[in-house]
């Protein structure tokens, strides 16, 4: 696990205002890591790799309400006395995957049978009792900021300079300690960037699992769709099935391979 960037800006999580942990503008500036034009990379602490995990949920890059809610609580743990490791474990395990969208990545988790292979019931239990078996993480693991917005996969990071490098330095070494895990990349965009860092032989393309439709609630028709909860002739013309149906069979098949 990386630490040496917590370690940097540890003293200014310490120091940040009640306003600035709110979100305050002053904030990036604060925990700026790069600047590039309107594209912004800045820090939070999500260095925390679990060991043990046998699968990894991947998602782009931390949005805002992750960023700060992350720096919340490794300030907490860092007021309460509590070492690196301590706070930066507690800093990645708040919030992942809450909300609506754990419901559905959920459901499609145990849609494609992955919570046999991990002998569990439901792959529920991922954020909770056996919260062991799982590592939440992003293809940019620091978040990245667009115009001030959250960065949406514009522009691309397997060809933008900056973020190829921070594609390739922080989730390339991330993928190095958890080279017996499954990657289950959330959206077209991340799963190119996985494609991208097998193709340099940092990653087994055998271990990713790529098809599941995003669990994001603007996702809502094809996630119904691929879990059998809607019938083909009630789709809307923007839902292929066709490629729902051969996306769900090849990854279903690749989770049947791992056992």
């Amino acid at each position: 696990m990386q630490k040496q960037q917590f370690e940097h800006f540890a003293p200014v999580i310490r120091a940040l205002t009640a306003a600035e942990l709110n979100g305050a503008p002053s904030l990036n500036e604060k925990l700026l890591v790069a600047r590039e034009s309107n594209l912004d990379v800045c820090y939070a602490p999500f260095e925390y790799v679990n060991p043990t995990a046998r699968v990894v949920i991947v998602g782009i890059t931390p949005g805002r309400t992750q960023m700060l809610n992350a720096i919340k609580e490794a300030r907490r743990q860092l007021d309460k006395g509590a070492n690196s490791f301590e706070a930066l474990k507690a800093a990645k395990q708040t919030g992942a995957f809450s909300g609506a969208m754990r419901p559905n990545l959920v459901g499609m988790l145990n849609g494609i049978g992955l919570n046999r292979w991990l002998g569990i019931a439901s792959c529920d239990a991922l954020f909770g009792p056996s919260a062991h078996l799982v590592q939440t993480a992003s293809v940019l693991r620091n978040p990245v900021f667009v115009g001030g917005g959250n960065y949406n996969g514009t522009p691309n990071m397997t060809k933008h300079p900056l973020l190829q490098q921070h594609l390739l330095t922080h989730f390339g070494e991330d993928v190095k300690a958890l080279s017996e895990a499954v990657f289950i990349p959330l959206g077209n965009k991340v799963a190119e960037a996985m494609h991208f860092l097998a193709e340099r032989g940092l990653l087994n393309p055998d271990r990713i699992l790529d098809g599941l439709p995003h669990p994001s609630g603007a996702n809502a028709e094809r996630i119904a769709y691929f879990l059998g909860k809607k019938n083909r002739d009630a789709l809307s013309s923007k839902t292929n099935p066709e490629k729902l149906d051969k996306a769900k069979s090849l990854i279903i098949g690749r989770v049947l391979a791992l056992a």
